[in-house]
């Protein structure tokens, strides 16, 4: 369902982050978002400049007459914007105080304040954008790398609506065919021929949603990051390869074992691969309760961990606890890092090997820096096989909530290859075939329910 804009009352919303800084921009959408301007901006005739201009003047309390900030006001008229309404945006001086309130003018004017995620909520529901371009919205925002920027770009320029559209028309013309065969039959075998219909596009769809859901795993490490805990026993080094990898000092580092209490989290850019650090206490038997604690912090980080970077003292033989980690993370995609490799190596290297069973293995000196590369190398490679750089060019699927839906739909199109092998009814069949096609239809938002509406514009910051 469309509204028109007459539908929705005017909105504003601060639209730059808070604090101190060289602009900061109010954002007025809806009927009256001229109206409202005007009463606060002194300078040229809102209603005869050129709509997408920016022009120069002052804002000012019109119950006071007093001057409020020097500004320059944007004007965007309907339906190029967009909201699809009429918008106006005022650069103000950067700062708290001028902001609100300028804000606070508008909203006493006029307008009421924006509900988070509003002004893209209303590009959504005047069919500018589908409900996946809304999502790659806040994807775009929350980008963590330039890989991640880039796939979130790929959704907002509607790549992935075009793909589940066509494969929405394609189920869409065989039911019709297929309603066509059935309520005028031409032939004696119609039957037959309308199932063999609905098994071949229910087989060619199918097999094009399982060639999307391939992208899924690299598609949700770049939107959401992959969760990578460095493990070890206390004293390995795990601190100094977290400031490492993200090229400073966030993590105290010491000699004396137990420094690092609790779980740090810090995201890094790792060849375009985001990933979301988590270094952990050191691992041991302890009776120290505060240390005690992180240590169970540790253990869980490691079931959550979408790879765990085990970090052991190449300096020093293998020790019981080295050998228990070892242990508690073979079924884990890891790396097992041989680290303090400047100082003469203790440790038994082809055991480690033996006790790796074949995983990847690596040496470092984290103090040296040694090692870092081909670390970063690895864990680009472990999870983009085929290379990051061609991930991009292609179609890729990077939202949980639309894996889910696809997963749905592949499910609904074995139902109708089944129930065909089954011999049911092909009126029934059909049943199967349009889940799909409104499972589909959930991913771009033709067919929705308004909790679901809600609840995903509410996760948008203020102002978007």
């Amino acid at each position: 369902m469309v509204l028109t804009t007459t539908e929705f009352d005017t909105i504003a919303a601060i639209s730059t982050p808070p604090g101190e800084g060289g602009i900061s921009i109010i954002r007025i959408s809806g009927e009256e978002a001229l109206d409202v301007a005007k009463k606060l901006y002194r300078g040229k005739d809102l209603d005869k400049v050129a709509s997408n201009t920016i022009n120069y003047g002052h804002i000012i309390d019109p119950d006071t007459n007093e001057e409020v900030d020097e500004v320059m006001l944007s004007v965007m008229r309907a339906p190029h914007t967009y909201t699809e309404e009429d918008i106006v945006e005022i650069n103000c001086h950067g700062g708290i105080v001028a902001t609100n309130r300028i804000l606070q003018l508008a909203l006493s004017h006029g307008a009421r304040m924006a509900e988070p995620g509003e002004f893209t909520k209303r590009a959504f529901l005047n069919g500018r954008i589908d409900l996946s371009q809304s999502e790659a919205v806040m994807d775009l925002i929350e980008a963590k790398t330039d890989r991640s920027m880039k796939a979130a770009i790929n959704q907002l320029d509607g790549n992935l609506s075009h793909l589940i559209k066509h494969l929405r028309q394609d189920i869409l013309d065989v039911l019709a065919q297929v309603e066509v065969n059935i309520d005028y039959p031409e032939y004696d075998d119609v039957e037959t021929m309308t199932s063999k219909l609905l098994r071949e596009k229910a087989t060619d769809v199918h097999a094009r949603i399982v060639q999307l859901l391939k992208t899924a795993k690299q598609g949700k490490i770049l939107r959401e990051g992959l969760a990578t805990s460095i493990i070890g026993r206390p004293n390995v080094g795990k601190s100094s390869l977290l400031n490492n990898l993200l090229h400073e000092d966030k993590a105290i580092v010491t000699d004396v074992p137990g420094t690092t209490r609790d779980v740090l989290e810090e995201y890094v850019n790792v060849h375009g691969v985001p990933l979301k650090l988590v270094d952990t206490a050191g691992i041991r038997d302890t009776t120290d309760k505060v240390e005690k604690i992180g240590v169970d912090r540790s253990r869980k980080a490691i079931n959550s961990a979408d790879l765990v970077l085990l970090v052991l003292n190449a300096s020093e033989p293998l020790t019981d606890e080295d050998k228990k980690l070892l242990s508690a993370t073979q079924d884990k995609q890891r790396i097992i890092i041989l680290n303090k490799t400047d100082l003469p190596t203790k440790i038994d290297q082809d055991q480690i090997k033996s006790l790796a069973d074949g995983q990847n293995v690596i040496s470092t000196s984290a103090i040296k820096a040694d090692g870092l590369t081909q670390l970063e190398e690895l864990i680009a490679k472990m999870f983009f096989d085929e290379g990051i750089e061609s991930s991009q060019n292609d179609i890729m699927v990077t939202n949980a909530r639309h894996i889910g839906l696809l997963n749905q739909a592949k499910q609904a199109l074995e139902d109708v290859v089944k129930g065909l092998d089954d011999g049911m009814p092909v009126d029934l069949v059909q049943i199967d075939m349009t889940r799909c096609w409104d499972f589909l239809g959930e991913i771009t938002g033709d067919s929705y329910q308004d909790e679901l509406i809600d609840q995903l514009f509410s996760q948008f910051c203020l102002g978007k």
